[in-house]
């Protein structure tokens, strides 16, 4: 049955950070309403193999469009370097992601074309950025792992001497390239912008993998004729995990559309 305008944008990550998706999504499509599912139980993807992140997310993804909704987001990267092409042939929904949005956004904002990505290991080992790229070797791309600011984000912490004292080691190298733009390439990120910001300094643009993709979101249903001209939105989350948790770091993320999570035992045992 096609989808309806008034159908639900599914939305999915392996835990908290696209929650940012989703708040940029919010922000951007007033109207549109939202089912987001987080797989906390399996989380954090960043170290797994792209084997069990393909599994892991096809899963939560198949729970999505049996719900009904009218689109997919991944708003994970480790997910979409998994397992885009997997959801793309599987659905007959459209389906969006974080990966290309951020990089044709970062290719068009850089002066120097020395281009920096911070993201997780999986992400990086996946290769997903690199590929992305590939279509502009003009482009100098550095890439580096950033594997402790989830951590940070999960418990809270956007400053302090700790958190500084990581984000020059992992950042320093990026100034060493002298990268003019810089993509933050895991959803959590966005969060940690005051820091990233702080050691990059002013020079630096930021590209937000969920901005981008918020972007790509309305554009899909521009071009579709799925967006919904109007109306209350509804807004379900549900996670894999315990709905209290998800409910108390998910308002770090989004704010005061956290009302309730639910919880989707799913394939988990």
């Amino acid at each position: 049955m096609p989808a309806t305008t008034d159908a639900p944008i599914g939305i999915f990550d392996s835990g908290f950070g696209g929650l940012t998706v989703a708040r940029s999504v919010i922000d951007q499509l007033p109207h549109e309403s939202l089912l987001y599912v987080g797989d906390t139980a399996r989380q954090p993807y960043g170290p797994k193999s792209i084997g069990e992140v393909r599994e892991y997310a096809l899963e939560c993804l198949d729970h999505l469009v049996a719900q009904g909704v009218k689109a997919l987001v991944i708003a994970c990267n480790s997910a979409s370097a998994a397992m885009l092409r997997d959801a793309r042939q599987r659905y007959d929904v459209p389906v969006v992601e974080v990966i290309l949005p951020a990089v044709r956004r970062a290719a068009s904002a850089s002066h120097t074309g020395r281009i920096g990505v911070i993201c997780t290991k999986s992400t990086a080992e996946s290769m997903a950025y690199d590929d992305a790229f590939a279509a502009a070797p003009h482009l100098a791309v550095t890439i580096q792992t950033c594997p402790r600011f989830v951590d940070f984000v999960e418990a809270g912490i956007t400053g302090g001497d700790e958190l500084l004292a990581a984000a020059h080691e992992y950042l320093d190298p990026l100034t060493a390239a002298d990268v003019d733009t810089l993509i933050l390439g895991c959803t959590h990120y966005p969060l940690l912008t005051g820091v990233i910001s702080y050691v990059m300094g002013d020079e630096v643009t930021l590209v937000s993998s969920a901005e981008e993709c918020a972007k790509d979101v309305y554009k899909m249903l521009a071009e579709t004729g799925l967006m919904r001209p109007g109306g209350e939105p509804t807004y379900t989350f549900v996670t894999t995990g315990v709905p209290a948790e998800f409910e108390t770091i998910g308002r770090r993320f989004l704010g005061p559309e956290m009302v309730a999570a639910s919880q989707f035992a799913g394939g988990l045992t």
